[in-house]
């Protein structure tokens, strides 16, 4: 018997869904799909609902994820009447209000990057095993091993079948954790706390704000290990999920990201922030008259200051129930 299908055993009238944002992921989201609808297939299949949540997309996303075999969420749709914010957390607060509509609600929600790159075979299995076989899991946070594959690595480029590395997760190694252990240490063993890749019970994610940002997945990991009742950090759990493979991005954008991760896990952590944007100084060799002549030359430099406007939505169980949906400050969670 297939681990899927020992765990569809385990399901006792659960119902699952497996969601992925994307924002214009046409290069990839269609293989990712098709390569998940196996477990939505057969007589008692694991996974109930796979959903692509569609976050605004200009390119092919959308039609590739219909075609492959998803059901295709836009934005708009899955929560009317609400004006749409930037983000990724945006794009998750909306499937999960969405997801607990209707007659039959997801129970249990798998949230998969739509970037990924041959994941592996077992990723969303691995994710949901401990929530069906483990009484008190609320939260299941998957890690990788992580190559710097791509622009970013190291003398250029990593061959797409190097999984012997692991520089990437950059802005997890260099930020996410160290903060953690500084303001959280009860969290030091979660290795990759801001990983994309996780899975939960919709009635935790019901109780929780959401970052609309790049915050969202460190904010989730903080308020659940605040949230006395679930238990906290007994509730938390980790999957190996192999290898992570998927497009790395410039340091300047991974500043940009940093911005906003440290934004959320500061007010969580109740440490006080000043709300500015991140201000990136960019080497620019293409500046009109510039000559690069080598070492000592002058470097002409370009400046570009991002905004920080990522907000918290309020709970979607709150909203679902006919709350505001507007943007809330979320309470600190405790500090320890």
């Amino acid at each position: 018997m297939t681990l899927s299908a020992r765990l569809a055993a385990r399901k006792d009238g659960r119902r699952i869904a497996v969601v992925l944002p994307a924002l214009d992921e046409e290069a990839t989201v269609g293989a990712l799909v098709a390569g998940l609808t196996r477990l939505c297939e057969g007589p008692f299949p694991l996974v109930d609902d796979l959903v692509v949540l569609d976050s605004g997309s200009t390119d092919r996303t959308a039609e590739y994820a219909a075609a492959a075999g998803a059901r295709v969420l836009g934005r708009e749709r899955a929560v009317p009447g609400v004006h749409v914010l930037p983000g990724k957390g945006e794009a998750m607060w909306r499937a999960v209000v969405a997801l607990g509509n209707g007659p039959r609600p997801a129970d249990l929600v798998c949230f998969v990057d739509a970037d990924l790159v041959d994941p592996h075979p077992e990723l969303v299995e691995r994710l949901l095993a401990p929530l069906l076989t483990r009484p008190g899991t609320a939260l299941v946070k998957g890690y990788h091993r992580r190559p710097l594959t791509g622009p970013g690595g190291p003398g250029g480029a990593c061959g797409p079948d190097d999984a012997s590395g692991h520089e990437g997760g950059r802005v997890t190694e260099l930020l996410a954790r160290p903060l953690l252990a500084a303001l959280r240490p009860g969290l030091r063993h979660v290795r990759q706390p801001i990983g994309g890749e996780y899975a939960a019970t919709r009635e935790l994610l019901d109780r929780l704000p959401f970052a609309t940002g790049y915050g969202v997945d460190i904010g989730l990991l903080l308020d659940t290990d605040a949230d006395t009742v679930v238990g906290g950090t007994a509730a938390i759990a980790q999957a190996d999920l192999g290898v992570r493979r998927h497009r790395n991005r410039p340091l300047h954008e991974l500043g940009r990201t940093s911005r906003e991760v440290l934004a959320t896990a500061l007010a969580r952590c109740g440490v006080e922030d000043s709300g500015a944007g991140l201000t990136a100084f960019l080497p620019d060799d293409a500046l009109p008259g510039h000559v690069h002549t080598g070492h000592g030359a002058e470097t002409e430099w370009r400046t570009e200051t991002r905004p920080l406007r990522q907000v918290d939505r309020p709970p979607p169980g709150r909203v679902r129930d006919g709350g505001s949906a507007e943007p809330v400050v979320a309470p600190a969670a405790r500090v320890g």
